[in-house]
């Protein structure tokens, strides 16, 4: 078959590429090897969101006292959790059918690899080739859990994230190594079920790339939940110990040895570009990733690549956003759209981590502020302080924000609080938009919210506090 474009991958950078070159009229394919969603929707964002409900409900149940409600007791079915989770990726993932034929999308299901300039090839199970061509390819084949050298998963002693949602039995005791999103996630979620977890963080802090304010929020908020916490320290070696495993942790006061049922490795993620076929095209990579300009073009012309594959954050709404402004542009070269699409800021780019509490940030922290050369004003609102979050019994965390002292400009969000993930698209869209702390102020915020904490923080940062 001969197509417009071809993506390569129907993750949430693949699938959203494809229905936009549809929308502009370009006649589309997708290769998919597993299940269409990737591994955001069948493994990874949308079943692990699931299994954090399933915690976040059986701590109401066990706190429902503080709220008035006699519950009496109340535990946790591992498998019925597990089988939930499965269930609403499925469901999302036959979503993505529903999208595909929708938008009159083929769905190539194989392997697919770079044959030549313009020519995919598309390999089933059953080995079977077929080569496709196409004027335009979009490379979106995402990434995989990253393996340390000394820290190999095995899929059962030492576990990756796609297990970790798969357990046949819930283990009594895990340790979890790297403290990122997936790391303290996972951990809260095994330790609100009644798993013994220990957090072995290389860095001197839990969740690294936040603000230091949010680690330490963090740390103390997991260590009463009984989470042991350790930083500065790393896995030597793992060793298979009866039904468990017995793991060497290298500390700053010298070697310890942890045992468990269980190891989950998150250390982080590794693109997925072996057996793609870019070293016959010459396609440029550096430290693992595909090397595009910022319409997402590799230096091959016709070429594109988006999502985790690429340079910049490995998070589902910039593949989105990236497939979008790489079709665009493809658009606008073939006059199928108006205008050249602007390039993607990924300083303005919002984090968030689903854990309890949740995380969310965007833009500069107070360091990272300070190290640029601006002179900052910052305010910080604590949620004990909010109506809202007080009566919701979700006082734990803060609002942190960041202004440039001399112009008033909007640098950064830091949150930590109940669903303060919902919140951080107010700071995205005002940074976007440059706005200045007295035009959010002059905003009416509603309440009682949580969101209104936005506001008090700012005004705790220019000296202006009503309710602090």
């Amino acid at each position: 078959m001969a197509y417009d474009v071809i993506v390569i991958g129907s993750g949430p950078g693949g699938y959203v590429a494809a229905i936009r070159a549809s929308q502009l009229g370009f006649k589309t394919a997708i290769v998919e090897r597993e299940n269409l969603g990737g591994i955001c929707l069948n493994w990874g964002c949308i079943p692990t969101k699931a299994l954090l409900k399933s915690a976040q409900v059986l701590e109401y149940i066990q706190h429902a006292k503080a709220y008035g409600i006699n519950a009496g007791e109340s535990s946790a079915d591992f498998d019925a959790v597990i089988k939930r989770s499965r269930g609403v990726a499925d469901k999302m993932s036959k979503g993505v059918q529903f999208l595909m034929k929708k938008n009159k999308i083929d769905v190539l299901l194989g392997t697919g690899k770079l044959k030549a300039k313009g020519q995919v090839e598309v390999t089933d199970k059953d080995g079977k080739a077929v080569v496709h061509d196409a004027k335009y390819i979009v490379l979106a084949t995402g990434a995989r859990a990253r393996e340390l050298p000394n820290l190999k998963i095995d899929g059962k002693k030492v576990i990756g994230y796609r297990e970790a949602m798969v357990l046949p039995k819930q283990p009594k005791s895990m340790i979890v190594v790297g403290s990122g999103a997936i790391g303290v996630e996972f951990a809260y979620f095994y330790a609100t079920l009644g798993t013994k977890v220990t957090i072995v963080e290389f860095m001197p802090r839990i969740v690294p790339v936040e603000d230091e304010d949010i680690s330490k929020e963090l740390e103390k908020i997991y260590k009463k939940k009984g989470i042991e916490i350790m930083t500065n320290a790393s896995v030597e070696a793992v060793e298979a110990n009866g039904d468990g495993v017995k793991a060497k942790v290298k500390t700053a006061t010298g070697e310890i040895s942890l045992e468990a049922d269980v190891v989950l490795s998150a250390v982080g993620i590794q693109a997925n570009i072996e057996n793609l076929g870019l070293e016959a095209l010459g396609i440029k990579t550096d430290k693992g990733r595909v090397l595009v300009d910022k319409y997402y073009q590799t230096n091959v012309p016709g070429v594109f690549a988006i999502g985790d594959m690429v340079p910049g954050q490995a998070l589902a709404h910039v593949a989105s956003k990236e497939g979008i402004v790489c079709i665009e542009a493809i658009g606008y070269n073939e006059k199928k759209y108006a205008h050249k699409p602007e390039p993607i800021d990924y300083m303005n780019i919002p984090g968030c981590t689903y854990c309890a509490p949740e995380i969310a940030s965007v833009g500069y922290t107070e360091k990272a502020a300070k190290e640029a050369g601006y002179e900052v004003k910052v305010g910080k609102f604590p949620f004990s302080a909010s109506g809202k979050a007080t009566a919701a019994g979700a006082n734990e965390g803060f609002i942190k924000v960041i202004f440039d002292a001399k112009y008033g400009e909007w640098l950064g969000t830091h949150m930590i609080g109940a669903n303060v993930t919902e919140i951080i698209a107010q700071t995205v869209t005002a940074r976007k938009l440059e706005t200045t702390y007295q035009e959010v102020l002059d905003s009416i915020h509603p309440h009682p919210t949580m969101s209104e904490s936005v506001k008090d923080a700012i005004e705790v940062a220019y000296g202006e506090a009503i309710h602090l």
